[in-house]
């Protein structure tokens, strides 16, 4: 399993958001590409990074941003945040990030995403669906996760065979500090075995990312836990690799 330590940019500075509230924002810096340099030190290969102002205005505000840190940094990027049209995606791919994430576009347009996959194929594209558990059942969020779409994670997930990567987070984890959703992450794994997943939301220390590699995750994103020195970007590395 990779690390890949995450970002979340408002106005150019490195936050995060407790349950994606923008009411309950840390600010840690102003300094994405040191802070990118520094992810590159510790031995990580990728980063996660969301544009939070374009994730709620549904369209893009720092897309410029994220393509100047993808042709200065050293780690491959996938980034996130108001990916809405098949040239923003082209953008920012032509300027060196390594994939792009899709969120709410899959359900308001699916077949945009569809067709998007068979373009740039299933290694440049990444879907995101934010749940929170809802008598047991995932279901999905939308909108910067302030609306429900009344569909369950495998409803949406049905509409993209295609897919490879699916970046799941549980929204109730997130920036909470608590232990990620293992069981909803093993259960994605065991019935999606073609597909490379991503667990996002509430990893807190070493052990965690142990219990995510367990589940078969590809990939765990960890943003909090990091910035908040829980433990170095080098140690969880070598614990998400086992």
């Amino acid at each position: 399993m990779k690390l890949l330590p995450a970002i979340d940019l408002i106005g150019g500075r490195c936050v995060r958001l407790m349950q994606g509230d923008f009411a309950r924002e840390t600010d840690y810096s102003d300094d994405a590409l040191a802070a990118l340099a520094g992810f590159a030190e510790g031995g990580a290969e990728e980063a996660h990074l969301v544009d939070l102002d374009g994730a709620r205005a549904g369209e893009p505000r720092q897309h410029e941003l994220l393509a100047v840190l993808a042709q200065q940094c050293p780690l491959r990027l996938q980034v996130a945040g108001g990916f809405r049209s098949r040239g923003q995606v082209e953008a920012l791919i032509g300027a060196g990030v390594e994939r792009v994430v899709v969120g709410s576009l899959a359900l308001t347009d699916p077949a945009a995403v569809v067709a998007m996959l068979d373009e740039f194929g299933p290694d440049r594209l990444a879907l995101a669906l934010d749940v929170r558990i809802e008598d047991g059942r995932a279901m999905v969020a939308t909108h910067g996760w302030e609306r429900g779409s009344g569909r369950t994670l495998d409803e949406v997930l049905g509409q993209f065979p295609a897919v490879r990567h699916l970046l799941v987070t549980d929204i109730a984890r997130d920036g909470m500090l608590g232990g990620p959703n293992i069981a909803l992450t093993r259960s994605i794994v065991e019935r999606y075995p073609a597909i490379e997943v991503q667990a996002s939301g509430g990893v807190a220390e070493l052990s965690d990312l142990a219990a995510l590699n367990a589940t078969g995750a590809a990939r765990a994103i960890v943003g909090k836990a990091i910035w908040e020195q829980k433990f170095s970007v080098a140690q969880g590395v070598a614990h998400a690799r086992g």
